[in-house]
């Protein structure tokens, strides 16, 4: 046991003189914080109260008032200045903040972006640009009743797989079709419906990562069923797939790593020589396309074929709706009758059903690709991938013309600081990860680039850029004309 000073043997912190003052003076500055009832007394909140409901207007003062307590109850030496001001405030000091969270509350969370990255397909600002005839479509089906699971020509209940089915049958090849919410979804209840129970062989190299952390194994044994790694990273042939084959084999899964690739010395079985040999001993193929590049670009050339997928035997082929293919969130799954029924009868399928909205949107997405040139023309997905570059060119052209001779504004930007630089553009939410779409971007240099960027996403619209040699990279691809007086506004108004 240590020794300490005579007397000291012990004693607690409250009987130290200097933690004795410490916490007395923080008693006084907790008494001295207005009382909520003293705060809505004051004529601004009364104003306040005639705009937000009283419980909502009494929790935002509450909640400023605690957050002043707990400023003073964390303060320590340091903090007391802070502290001491925090008690300083009079119940009308209190009434903006109070007001500030009400309209913060009131205020839709989800905010409108100005996408000038250079990622198409950006996953983080919601993917694909729904096509106004999509947008159309969900206003139809939120504003007002619908025939979603109703037949107007039998009077009588149906299915809302109805709406899209015959249109995916069309544009894919497909016996039957089936939509769920999401591309996961989609594979889990092919899964779940054809395997459960058994095991699933997948080439070692598909077993991806496709997204926030969730892996296409970790779906799978969801679903009930067993994973078996075949083959080698880069290598595997058909002979791997019948070494690992057993009795309890129910299904081979085909992931197409979508946003990696492996290359040089790679072989994998061809889609038609794994559907033979599932049919042959009694099993499932299914084909998981993640991005489903449906349109006929340039782009899409080394992308696998959904047609090709369904013309060869693939009993389920999946893909996502929100991305190559340009439509809402939504897991498509197309292929054999009597395997599509089998999922379409499973108490998961249920779960993972696909929204009314997202239904209505994905329909007219659909009919566009019934036109496949009409298709590239309005779905803007397509449309930002497919514009030429000087095209793009002209558009940062116009942006830096506004940048630096804007007359509306207080002021402009210097010509030499703004200029042109070409850039490469990406489709986007793990598509295509090794294709580089040539772009245009403007270039701002003028002060702290991380700070304006950081500017540029609080404003309105809000607009998120790169950053990249200490200069604002805005990527006109994915920017559409009629954005770019917007976009040159919100510039402006960060630097000024």
């Amino acid at each position: 046991m240590s020794e300490g000073k005579p007397g000291e043997k012990g004693k607690r912190a409250k009987d130290v003189p200097g933690a004795v003052a410490e916490d007395g003076g923080r008693q006084a500055q907790l008494r001295s914080l207005a009382a909520v009832d003293e705060v809505l007394r004051e004529p601004a909140a009364q104003e306040l109260l005639e705009r937000y409901p009283r419980a909502l207007v009494t929790d935002a003062v509450r909640a400023v008032i605690e957050r002043l307590r707990a400023d003073i109850l964390a303060s320590g030496e340091a903090g007391a200045a802070t502290a001491a001001g925090a008690a300083d405030l009079t119940p009308a000091d209190l009434v903006p903040w109070a007001a500030r969270l009400l309209e913060t509350a009131v205020t839709p969370s989800l905010r409108r972006v100005i996408n000038a990255t250079g990622i198409v397909v950006h996953t983080n600002l919601g993917r694909a640009v729904l096509p106004q005839e999509a947008v159309d479509a969900v206003v139809t089906a939120a504003s007002g009743y619908t025939d979603l699971e109703y037949s107007l020509a039998r009077g009588e209940r149906a299915s809302r797989q109805d709406h899209v089915h015959d249109a995916l049958c069309a544009v894919t090849g497909a016996e039957d079709a089936l939509v769920v919410n999401n591309n996961a979804a989609a594979v889990l209840l092919a899964v779940a419906a054809t395997a459960r129970g058994g095991e699933v062989l997948i080439c070692r190299g598909q077993l991806v990562e496709i997204g926030d952390g969730f892996r296409i194994p970790d779906i799978v044994l969801e679903s009930g069923a067993d994973v078996v790694e075949v083959g080698t990273t880069n290598r595997t042939y058909v002979k791997d797939f019948e070494k690992a084959w057993t009795q309890r084999t129910r299904a081979v899964l085909r992931v197409h790593t979508s946003n990696f690739r492996v290359v040089g010395f790679t072989t994998e079985p061809s889609i038609e020589e794994l559907a033979n040999l599932a049919h042959e001993r009694g099993a499932v193929l299914v084909d998981d396309l993640g991005s489903g590049a449906l349109a006929p670009l340039e782009l899409f050339a080394e992308e696998p074929s959904l047609k090709e997928s369904v013309a060869a035997g693939a009993d389920v082929v999946t893909f996502s709706g929100d991305k190559m293919l340009g439509g809402p969130q939504a897991g498509i799954a197309v292929g054999r009758a009597a395997t599509i029924d089998a999922m379409r009868r499973h108490p998961l399928a249920r779960a993972l059903r696909i929204d009314k909205l997202d239904l209505a949107a994905l329909d007219a997405v659909l009919r566009l690709y019934l036109d496949p040139e009409l298709a590239l023309e309005r779905v803007p997905t397509l449309a930002a991938l497919a514009v030429p570059l000087d095209v793009v060119r002209a558009r940062a052209e116009r942006l830096r013309a506004l940048l630096t001779g804007q007359r509306t504004a207080q002021f402009a930007l210097q010509e030499d600081a703004v200029t042109l630089a070409d850039t490469v553009a990406r489709a986007g939410a793990g598509a295509l990860p090794v294709t580089e779409v040539p772009s245009v971007a403007v270039a701002v240099d003028v002060g702290d680039a991380s700070a304006l960027a950081a500017s540029l996403r609080a404003g309105e619209p809000a607009v998120v850029c790169r950053v990249q040699d200490g200069k604002l990279l805005f990527d006109l691809r994915a920017v559409d004309g009629s954005e770019l007086e917007e976009l040159a506004g919100a510039v402006l108004a960060a630097l000024a």
